[in-house]
């Protein structure tokens, strides 16, 4: 059993003063010794942190013991350290930006739990909806599922048009831990969708709970894996390497600070090419040493997790970290 845990989970739950609930929130984290981010928002928490496993007991069981909080439901996986390299909590807007005029608390598509999703998305009149960005579907999805080209959930009403011809079949929308379906199946619902779900707990919740059947390739994550399997029982890879066409789902930043192109790179390209995406990004003055997983943190030779609860000149800094 490994000592680390990563927890990924959110909630739907007015904050009435976001401002001063993130200053609580950070000092609990510190506490804790949790490393990772949390947007606190005033419709609710969303966040994705790493610790010992007792340190993330302890907070499971603090957000749960707030009566505002007490139905999260928490994706745990185990890892052998720290996935992030800072700590970051900070005040949103939204705890998923999407800017719908929509709100889960009051419609949302029907949620499926993972064993229900597994045994229902084989349906003929089922068609599967992946709610993620492009980058993110390229490395892993669903047998079958439908992808849009975009960026990021605003631009979900862009993309619409793509499945008007659907509209008599049963939608289930899916993403990565489930956040972004609570809007985007409420949003597909505003538009005259009528039968709409959700898997409930997204891939993440599915790959621990019922095992990741069908799911083709590895699911992309926002901390230092990058990337994890899902599948363990058909498992299938779907991406290729940038340069060579190798099947791969090794997914780096180019190691050109310039170009930063997300990309899939194999072992021996990305040794042969030092992490590179394309021959002149090896000329970049300022490249940054491929240490093999070609994942790369802002510095932090001088950070410390504290700073953001110090006083400079009378004001309060924050901590942050970077690719949020």
């Amino acid at each position: 059993m490994k000592s680390y845990r990563v927890l990924l989970y959110y909630i739907y739950s007015p904050i009435e003063n976001p401002d001063q609930y993130r200053e609580e929130h950070h000092l609990l984290c510190l506490q804790l010794n949790l490393l990772g981010r949390i947007i606190v928002a005033p419709e609710g928490l969303n966040g994705t942190v790493s610790g010992l496993t007792a340190d993330c007991e302890r907070y499971m069981a603090s957000l749960r013991a707030d009566p505002r909080f007490a139905g999260v439901a928490f994706k745990i996986d185990e890892t052998d350290g720290h996935t992030f390299q800072k700590l970051h909590v900070r005040v949103k807007a939204e705890i998923v930006h999407s800017e719908f005029s929509v709100d889960p608390l009051r419609q949302t598509g029907i949620h499926l739990e993972p064993e229900d999703f597994r045994q229902f998305k084989n349906d003929p009149d089922v068609v599967l909806v992946d709610m993620r960005s492009n980058y993110e579907h390229e490395v892993g999805k669903f047998k079958g599922a439908i992808t849009f080209n975009m960026e990021n959930l605003r631009e979900l009403p862009d993309h619409i048009h793509e499945i008007e011809h659907l509209r008599d079949k049963k939608i289930i929308t899916y993403c990565t831990g489930g956040i972004k379906c609570e809007k985007a199946s409420a949003y597909l619902l505003a538009q005259g969708f009528e039968n709409v779900y959700q898997l409930h707990g997204g891939i993440i919740r599915y790959g621990l709970e019922a095992g990741g059947e069908d799911f083709d390739g590895e699911c992309y994550v926002f901390d230092n894996r990058v990337t994890v399997p899902i599948n363990h029982v058909n498992p299938v890879t779907v991406s290729v390497c940038y340069r060579c066409g190798t099947p791969t789902s090794r997914m780096i930043n180019c190691a050109s600070p310039v170009c930063n192109n997300h990309i899939t790179l194999c072992e021996n390209c990305g040794d042969e090419h030092g992490g590179t995406c394309a021959d002149v990004c090896k000329q970049d003055p300022n490249l940054r040493t491929y240490d093999g997983t070609g994942y790369y943190g802002k510095l932090t030779q001088s950070y410390s997790p504290v700073q953001g609860f110090k006083s400079r000149q009378g004001q309060r800094l924050d901590v942050s970290i970077g690719g949020m």
